[in-house]
């Protein structure tokens, strides 16, 4: 771990003991927000008025430098003109997180003051309508009254002033956001797990959704069911112009939904590079008008979730073509039909789900019957158990293209690659390199990976069930039993020779009266076994 994780995890203890996981995520990711919004503002004022770094290595440097270049009255509209030019906000002196918790420091810190400057925030700058909603600084958990609430977001801010955000590469502040992400995942289970995918499968999907689309200038992601964005954040790092991605996103959780606007403003992704959403992917198909077809579609859904089913949707251009809806306890086909729907036809969908979507049959049958005509499934990779948070189930990862030359299935079973792990399982970089390869390869690897040919899963009855075309039984050692015949014989000579010896000692010994019942009591047993 980090040092810089170290400091923002051990900011939490102030919040551990006042609510779960899932609640205190929310405080502790959006002060930490607030901060970095705050740093980056005195980082460009020290820049726009030309001074170095070195003579203002304090924040308190930088905040008596903003504060006497705002008392400028010929410079003063200019220089908030430029900030918010530039960043797209700005923030007046007295409510930079550095002065807020220089005063909780003093102990004179009051939470109206930290109230105000999210509502600032809020109001002035559409990009960040909303997002500190879920800072409840009136919450009871927070303490009874005002007073101890005040005592408690003092002591978050005082550690919190500690974290340095803006010394580090931008992906290093990005990621150690997703490290928090994952460990209140870790420690409020499925509550929290359902916006989070464990990075190395994130890895893996975007490793193989850029392929052949690593020099593409301008790069589209999209993902129906983000979360906390980190699916589509991941793309970037296999672009060679990761400066030019755009991000298509929607989330239906409204928290989760402003945790992934944070997520991706910490990576620095400007605000005309991301289009997102808060609603319902199902239910009312979004994006309609351009673009409405994206280069990569990269989804981790919750798993079997219910939706309405009604039969209305048979109309629906996402799902009319496929003849049946997915089950009204079972979107999982939902889910990835409306993906596939927004795909582009040279791109690539990688979505994650649990195996039943491989075999089921009913409405799920005809559904896989007929992308599987299509060619639209292009592979099936087999995941291992316990890799999610909040379940152990074992999941795969299906990749979809459209207008593919061929109508074969790779399938690749990964299912006992992996690193156990406490209380998640993990795919090293390996295991990884070996996934991505051999999907690249397509190729055959015994007890690993198979190409079936279209025929061969029709004779299947189109059921994708990983053994059926990936073997990995590994036949057992043969047993010798002539060999353990001879072992238990020499044992059974070694314990009747221990035994006569141990006789023997008994019987030699010499006792009184008092012992002679127990002595008597010990040879009969030997006699007994006799």
């Amino acid at each position: 771990m980090s040092v810089l994780n170290q400091q923002l995890f051990s900011a939490a203890d102030s919040l551990r003991s006042k609510m779960d996981a899932s609640e205190y995520k929310n405080y502790l990711l959006g002060l930490i927000f607030y901060k970095y919004l705050s740093d980056r503002v005195l980082e460009r004022v020290v820049t726009l008025a030309d001074k170095s770094f070195e003579d203002y290595d304090t924040q308190a440097k930088q905040t008596l430098l903003y504060i006497e270049l705002l008392s400028d009255e010929d410079i003063k509209d200019d220089l908030i003109e430029t900030l918010v030019d530039m960043l797209g906000y700005e923030i007046a002196p007295a409510y930079l997180f550095n002065v807020l918790a220089d005063q909780a420091q003093q102990n004179t810190f009051q939470l109206n003051d930290l109230a105000k400057a999210f509502n600032d925030l809020s109001t002035k700058y559409i990009q960040f309508n909303g997002l500190f909603d879920d800072v409840d600084l009136q919450s009871k958990k927070l303490g009874s009254d005002e007073q101890q609430r005040n005592i408690t977001i003092t002591e978050v801010l005082k550690k919190l002033n500690h974290v340095e955000l803006l010394g580090q590469s931008r992906d290093v502040i990005g990621d150690a956001y997703e490290y928090l992400i994952s460990q209140f995942a870790s420690e409020a289970g499925k509550k929290a797990g359902e916006f989070y995918t464990p990075h190395e499968v994130s890895d893996m999907m975007a490793r193989i959704v850029t392929i052949d689309h690593e020099d593409k200038k301008l790069f589209s992601v999209f993902d129906p069911t983000m979360g906390s964005g980190s699916l589509m954040l991941n793309v970037r790092n296999y672009l060679n112009h990761p400066e030019t991605v755009k991000y298509h996103g929607q989330e239906l959780n409204t928290t989760t939904f402003n945790l992934a606007k944070m997520n991706l403003i910490l990576h620095s992704v400007k605000s005309e590079d991301m289009r997102l959403r808060n609603g319902d992917t199902l239910n009312k198909d979004w994006p309609t008008d351009e673009p409405y077809t994206f280069d990569a579609v990269l989804m981790n859904p919750p798993y079997s979730a219910e939706w309405s089913a009604d039969a209305t949707f048979l109309d629906d251009s996402r799902f009319n073509r496929y003849g049946r809806l997915a089950p009204r306890t079972k979107a999982d086909f939902s889910f990835l039909l409306h993906g596939f729907y927004h795909l582009k036809d040279t791109g690539t969908m990688a979505i994650v789900l649990p195996h039943g979507i491989l075999f089921r049959g009913a409405a799920e049958g005809v559904i896989r019957k007929k992308l599987l005509e299509d060619g639209s499934i292009d592979a099936v990779i087999g995941l291992p158990g316990n890799m999610f948070f909040g379940t152990s189930i074992p999941t795969t990862v299906v990749i979809l293209k459209k207008n593919r030359e061929t109508r074969d299935v790779l399938f690749i079973d990964t299912s006992k690659d992996f690193i156990k792990g406490k209380n998640q399982n993990k795919l090293s970089i390996a295991h990884i390199d070996r996934i991505v390869e051999t999907y690249k390869k397509r190729e055959t690897v015994e007890k690993y990976s198979y190409v079936a040919s279209f025929e061969e899963v029709q004779e299947n009855d189109f059921n994708l069930n990983i053994p059926r075309y990936v073997d990995t039984f590994e036949e057992e050692e043969q047993i010798d039993l002539a060999s353990i015949g001879q072992e238990l014989k020499v044992v059974h000579e070694k314990k009747a020779k221990l035994e006569t010896n141990l006789f023997e000692m008994i019987s030699s010994l010499q006792y009184d009266e008092k012992e002679e019942e127990w002595i008597q009591g010990a040879l009969e047993v030997f006699n007994l076994e006799k």
